[in-house]
This record gives structure tokens, sequence and C-alpha cells, in this order.
């Protein structure tokens, strides 16, 4: 994910204690209860800062307090944050700038006071496919321009691919719009936005939805990524971070890094750059699928180098996952790609997701076995649930 990456935006110490309570959502389902991929479901890499844009497609929603969600967890509202804190996290949403998924910096475990160190939990990019744009190159979008010669070999690797639609949303779309649900015992945010410019042949429009749930007694968060497509590919899929990135100076914010599919990996195998495809990828086509799919890093304090917990990310059902990567490019790039299989226009596909704080690996492995096998996250009033 190229474009990104060096500004926090003054995110390290938010969210604050004491936020407003806000006015959410009753009854109507965030998530998608339709499965799998289904016709019923109906720039190049340079760096770039975040620019303001359209706003995207998610319309604010009816509003209602449920009893007793004050107790559980508190929610604020601003015009460029939605702030998030319950006992066992904080988190926060942005509506502006450098958008989807959890805000860089701002999700703290209450239980150790560590925070995320990179530039976002499960951000999102293009829709892509298998291919070279070389062809119609020089006539195509500059935000669609995917290039994996010379100097951006470090950023992409050897495979070549290209965008079917954009822009990049995190760093493009500008502004999106998000929803807030108030359950008992958990806060939703459901955000989209809808894709418009598109390759030669393609037609912009497909939309990307995602749903966070912030469980109020857990140190994690749920995650649904899902595309609805309006274009034909063989093998579509969905860039995202996740969990997400890892800034470090010489391996100071964490100790070591850990892949289901390559195990245990110290902090001194990044300390110098290296391509995506050189070591610690994942290939669905060239490898055996895992057991599980998590990727995490051990963080560690950069001014007493003690360690603290696991912050992990999990896919809950291994084979959507086509290729992932975990290699040094001035920080530890942690790119996922899932999808990757034919879709027509009309049809879907998604990802489910678990992502936060734990004590080791065992209680990793032992919560991710507890939630395996969905793709899918739904949530009303009345509660949430995972999909198969």
């Amino acid at each position: 994910m190229p474009s990104r990456k060096r500004s926090t935006s003054g995110l390290a110490g938010c969210p604050g204690r004491g936020p407003v309570l806000l006015a959410c959502l009753a009854g109507t389902v965030l998530g998608l209860a339709a499965g799998g991929t289904s016709a019923a479901d109906g720039n190049g890499g340079q760096p770039q800062g975040p620019q303001e844009k359209h706003p995207a497609a998610a319309a604010p929603l009816p509003a209602t307090v449920p009893a007793a969600a004050a107790a559980a967890y508190q929610v604020a509202e601003d015009a460029a944050l939605i702030r998030i804190e319950t006992p066992e996290l904080a988190a926060a949403v942005r509506k502006k700038a450098y958008v989807t998924g959890v805000a860089a910096q701002s999700l703290l475990d209450k239980k150790t006071g560590f925070r995320d160190p990179g530039f976002g939990l499960d951000i999102v990019d293009w829709i892509m496919e298998p291919g070279s744009d070389a062809a119609y190159r020089d006539g195509l979008d500059p935000e669609l321009i995917y290039r994996n010669d010379g100097p951006f070999r470090l950023y992409h690797g050897a495979r070549p691919k290209r965008s079917i639609e954009g822009p990049q949303i995190c760093t493009k779309a500008g502004q999106l719009q998000p929803s807030i649900l108030r359950g008992k015992d958990f806060v939703a945010v459901r955000q989209q936005f809808t894709y418009r410019t598109a390759a030669p042949g393609k037609t912009a429009g497909s939309v990307w939805t995602q749903l966070l749930v912030f469980p109020a007694d857990k140190r994690y968060f749920l995650a649904m990524d899902r595309i609805d497509a309006v274009n034909s590919s063989e093998a579509m899929f969905l860039r995202i971070d996740m969990p997400g990135h890892v800034r470090h100076t010489r391996g100071d914010t964490f100790s070591e890094i850990y892949l289901s599919y390559r195990g245990r990996i110290p902090a001194k195998e990044f300390l110098a750059d290296f391509a995506p495809d050189e070591r610690f990828d994942y290939r669905r086509d060239r490898d055996p699928l895992p057991e599980r799919f998590i990727r995490g890093y051990r963080l560690r304090d950069p001014a007493t180098g003690k360690d603290g917990p696991w912050l992990a990310g999990m896919t809950l059902e291994p084979s959507v996952v086509c290729e992932a990567w975990c290699h040094q490019r001035g920080y530890v790039c942690m790119i996922e790609e899932f999808g990757g299989r034919p879709i027509r226009p009309g049809q879907s596909f998604r990802a489910a997701f678990l992502v936060g704080y734990f004590d080791s690996l065992e209680e990793i492995q032992r919560v991710y076995d507890a939630h395996k096998g969905h793709t899918g996250l739904e949530a009303t009033a009345d509660g949430w649930k995972l999909l198969k």
C-alpha cells in the first residue's frame, strides 16, 4: 500500500475520557446477511498525502438510544472523528482525510497502556486483479497506475497486478459518512464508499462496505470488509492492511512478529528494507492452507525496551486470503489481499476479521478457534453475530 504513510495527524493522544454520549441506531441491520459470492448479494504506489474528496455513499440513518448503553461504553462524535471508549479499549474512526478502519495510534489497550504503532488498522485500498497495466498505462488515471518495475519493486514485488477500480480509499476518498449503532453491550460503526474511477473496459461503481463492532467487555474488535462488484474478473481481490503496518526505528516498537503460516520472526529481521516477495509472504496458489490465518506483533515500549501485549489481526476464514505480505520498507508493511476468485457484476465477496490485544500466542489461538470459519458480520440493536 504505497500511497501512505508518514503522518499520524495528532491522533496519538486520543480518544480522551468522558466523551459526550450520542444518539444512535436501533433495529437497523448494519451488516450484510447474505453470504459468500452470489448474485443475490446483490497512483501507482508513490507516497502522497490525504486529500479532501466527495462524500462517500453511506448516509446517516435514524437514531434512538437503547437503555443502559452508557454503562457499557461511551461514544463521542465531531466533524472529523468518532471516538469510542469501553472498559477495555479506546478507539477512533476518522471521517475525513486518512479514512477507513480504526485511526492510527487510537486503539488503546487499557490493561497495559499500549497503542497500535502504525498508520491504522483494517485500512482499505483499491479493487485489483492479477495482470499488468503496462499496455494501457499511458492513458490510465494516475490514481490507478500500479507499477512493479525499478524502485517500485521494493513496494510491490515482482508479480504483475493492476487496479480495476479506485481510488485508494484511505488516502483519496477524502470523506466518509459513518453510521453508528448502539447495542446493549457493544457499539458498531458502518462505513461505505462507491469507487469512482475504473480501468479501460471496466465500470466505476462497485461498493465497499466496512462494519466494525466493539464489544464492551473485550480487548478486541471485529470487522468485515465487503465488495459488491459491478465488474467481471477472473480473480478480483481487495487490498487492505491487516492488522496494520508497524512503524519503528530498528525494532524499538516491537520485539517479534508472528505469522501463522511462517511462525515467530524476531525484530532484527526487519532492520533493512526488502521486497514483499523476498521473505515472509503468503500465496494461496503456492503455500499450504494454514489452519489459522493470524498476523501479529509483540509490542515493545521504545523507552524501556520492555515487552507489552501482542497486537494481532485474524482473518477468520483462512481460505479467503489470496496473498499477504510482511516486509520492511521503512516500516513493516502488513498488506493482505482477499478474494482472488471469479466475480461477475452483481456478485460480492467479503472477509471477517478480529483485531486486538492479547497476552500470549496461546490466547490468540484460543480466541481464533472460537470464531473461526466466518466471512461476514452483522449487527442490529439486538446484538451482533458472525456469518458463514
